[in-house]
């Protein structure tokens, strides 16, 4: 079983405390190595002048047995060696007689026990410095030496000022950096919850967006990560901001998506209209026939299912002219269908000026085109019936008498072509929408006012897959549809 997690916040607070607790640690080692190293030399320092009169008290054999308790106290402090306020350690060992010793304090003095004299005595038989613990009596740093008469001379100075002061040390170290650690966890956590807090607020905002159903139907994300949140200035501010940033382009895709979505429903609806229609017709000019032909075959029921199979036929091109279309926009968008060649501009326009005149002989038709060839790389095919569908739209949508101009010109990048008219112009509620599919602009469909509404969309796909690019400016009495088109593609 794994164990639990534990929170960011908790770990950087236990890295934070535990990295500045070692260095505590070492400092507080450090520091009191130092110290009491320094009060041990001090002690040393001490000990090493009072030895010296020590041993100067006790130079002759005749003097040494003088040289007990008060008489060896008060001959040591005659010469003013001893330092008020600390513990004095005197032992004087004769080569023949047994040692005898003292502890001098500031306020008293008593004779050591045989057992601390044997003890230092033992410890002490030749010259040297050493740190012996007496029973009763502490720790005394001691030093001894050997007159010229053999008599052995130890001198000693208590450690307990020392022990008390590293006591002390400890103790104020280990409270200060107790409370400096108290201390520090509180600064830490508000830190670390304060600089947390556009993370969470960022956490919080991606919960509440992931609550939202964003499957189906108009969806608009409104949930962002508030600005005094979402600072770039800092590194959680930035997430703030990529996560706004991410949620207007999921709101903007969403959106996207819900276009398409009734754009779809719209073409699906739109296509259906196209195609109900000529499907009833042939429905009943079939009925008609059956029924014309089960009751005679006289010239009248000839005629009418003659008549009834014309129309049949002629709303089945209607139909396969629509499917048609249809498929090309799919392959079309798909990238096929385009097979690219060198074309002439100029020479196009003339042919499908030539093929629009006679459907319009009310129109007046204009060509403007250099004399020399405007020459891209594309599907002259396809070229042509963008062309063409740009003529029709203009005769279609524009009464009798109206001026259609069709212009060729050359430019730096490519070639550029124009289709121009004095109609009424065009609606602006449906210029938006007008190179949608089955965007028309009447609603009603009339068969006498348009076509299917898939002649520009398929110009459109078609010049963009060309690379170029085809746009419409319109106002009262002067529309032009520009096509502009790269010179190689």
């Amino acid at each position: 079983m794994r164990p639990h997690p534990l929170s960011l916040q908790a770990r950087l607070m236990a890295a934070v405390i535990g990295f500045v607790s070692l260095i505590l640690v070492v400092v507080a080692i450090i520091t009191s190595a130092t110290l009491g190293k320094t009060l041990e030399d001090r002690v040393q320092d001490q000990l090493d002048g009072m030895a010296g009169v020590t041993t100067a008290l006790v130079t002759d054999r005749a003097r040494v047995a003088a040289l007990h308790g008060e008489a060896l106290t008060a001959e040591y402090a005659m010469n003013g060696r001893y330092v008020p306020g600390t513990s004095l350690l005197l032992v004087v060992s004769p080569p023949d007689a047994p040692p005898s010793g003292i502890i001098v304090t500031q306020d008293a003095r008593r004779a050591l026990p045989a057992r601390d004299l044997l003890t230092l005595t033992a410890a002490m038989r030749g010259s040297g410095d050493a740190t012996v613990t007496l029973s009763g009596s502490g720790s005394y740093r001691v030093t001894a030496d050997r007159t010229e008469n053999g008599v052995l001379v130890i001198t000693g100075l208590s450690r307990a000022e020392v022990q008390h002061t590293m006591t002390s040390l400890f103790t104020v170290i280990a409270l200060a950096t107790l409370g400096g650690l108290i201390l520090l966890a509180l600064t830490t956590a508000l830190t670390i919850s304060m600089g947390l807090r556009p993370l969470r607020a960022v956490a919080a905002t991606a919960s509440r967006v992931a609550g939202q159903p964003l499957d189906r139907g108009e969806v608009s994300i409104t949930e962002r990560v508030p600005d005094y949140e979402a600072d770039p200035r800092t590194e959680v501010g930035r997430v703030g901001v990529a996560l706004n940033t991410l949620l207007d382009h999921v709101d903007s895709s969403l959106a996207a998506r819900q276009r398409n979505e009734e754009r779809m429903r719209r073409f699906v609806a739109d296509a259906s209209h196209e195609l109900r229609t000529p499907l009833a017709s042939i429905r009943g000019y079939s009925e008609l026939s059956l029924r014309a032909l089960t009751h005679g075959h006289d010239a009248a029921t000839v005629e009418n299912t003659t008549a009834a199979l014309e129309r049949i036929q002629a709303q089945s091109v209607r139909m396969t002219r629509l499917v048609e279309d249809l498929l090309l926009l799919a392959r079309l968008d798909e990238g096929a269908e385009l097979v690219h060649g060198d074309v002439d501009l100029s020479q196009l326009a003339v042919e499908a000026l030539a093929d629009a005149q006679p459907t319009g002989p009310e129109h007046r038709w204009e060509l403007v085109a250099p004399e020399e060839p405007v020459a891209v790389v594309g599907d002259v095919g396809r070229l042509h019936q963008v062309v063409g569908n740009l003529l029709a739209n203009a005769r279609a949508h524009t009464p009798a008498g109206t001026t259609i101009t069709l212009s060729v010109s050359a430019t730096a990048v490519g070639a550029e072509l124009r289709v121009h008219d004095d109609g009424p112009g065009i609606d602006p509620q449906v210029r938006d929408e007008l190179f949608a599919r089955f965007a028309r602009g009447d609603v009603s469909r009339a068969r006498q006012t348009g076509g299917t509404g898939l002649g520009l969309a398929i110009a459109k796909a078609i010049v963009e897959g060309h690379g170029g690019t085809i746009t419409v400016d319109s106002a009262p009495g002067d529309t032009t549809f520009t096509v502009r088109l790269p010179r190689r593609t």
